[in-house]
């Protein structure tokens, strides 16, 4: 049976483990809300209404993507698609072709963002799987303008933060809902993450002038995976209705 994504390449583990997961869910959060085009995740409401959930939703729809069959894969792709036709039909215009491209930016970003910051340095050429394996996404979807390699991948992704990130109204609600939705304390701890993994690009437009101080935690978190406690942790990053979704992330 032929995979969406090579059974060896590194894309598998970095999205076949909850915590990478999950820190690829904490960046994605904070660059949507920054985004310029967060105002089309607002048009249907469901983001406001329930940030974590939509959030969650499009990261593990992503993982389930990537773990697919390539025929399913090329089914799931083409829902999305259909999901977005639909949105744009009813509020009468189109979304732009680089919002499209600045999610696809985002996820390769994170990938390796997250990877790097629980695991260890990607080599160049893990870092061309992750590209590869997101262009793959790109291109059946229809998107324009992606860029040919990792490489140049790189020169776009600057070029999208410098361009398509602003603190607006909605970034400012956005950020009331996230604290609303995990209280406090979780969302002190997201903040930490978000001035740990985020480009300088977002980590300048974040709506808060916190510091850095959990860097060490990292550390300690690394050792609680060799002890096995590691599950008690993430669940506590999340409310608990999310525990069912966290348990599922992990895959052997």
């Amino acid at each position: 049976m032929q995979y969406f994504i090579d059974k060896d390449s590194v894309v598998r583990r970095i999205w076949g483990k909850a915590d990478t997961v999950l820190f690829i869910f904490a960046g994605a959060a904070a660059e949507f809300a920054l985004n310029k085009a967060v105002d089309w995740l607002y048009f249907t409401g469901k983001l406001p209404a329930d940030p974590l959930g939509r959030l969650f939703s499009t990261v593990t729809y992503a993982r389930q993507i990537i773990f697919a069959p390539q025929e399913e894969a090329f089914k799931a792709i083409d829902q999305i698609n259909k999901i977005h036709r639909s949105v744009e039909e009813a509020r009468g215009a189109q979304i732009p072709d680089w919002a499209y491209r600045d999610v696809l930016y985002m996820l390769i970003d994170y990938s390796v963002r997250s990877f790097e910051l629980l695991e260890r340095n990607l080599t160049a050429e893990e870092k061309n799987q992750v590209f590869d394996a997101f262009y793959k996404v790109g291109r059946r979807m229809g998107i324009p303008g992606l860029p040919a390699n990792y490489a140049a991948w790189l020169v776009g992704r600057a070029q999208h933060l410098e361009n398509n990130m602003v603190n607006s109204k909605f970034t400012i609600h956005l950020f009331e809902q996230y604290k609303k939705h995990l209280g406090a304390v979780r969302y002190a701890l997201l903040k930490q993450v978000w001035l740990l993994l985020t480009p300088a690009a977002v980590r300048q437009l974040l709506p808060f002038k916190d510091r850095a101080v959990v860097k060490p935690v990292i550390g300690l978190y690394k050792l609680s995976r060799l002890i096995s406690i590691d599950k008690l942790v993430k669940e506590a990053l999340l409310p608990g209705e999310y525990k069912a979704r966290i348990k599922a992330l992990d895959i052997a």
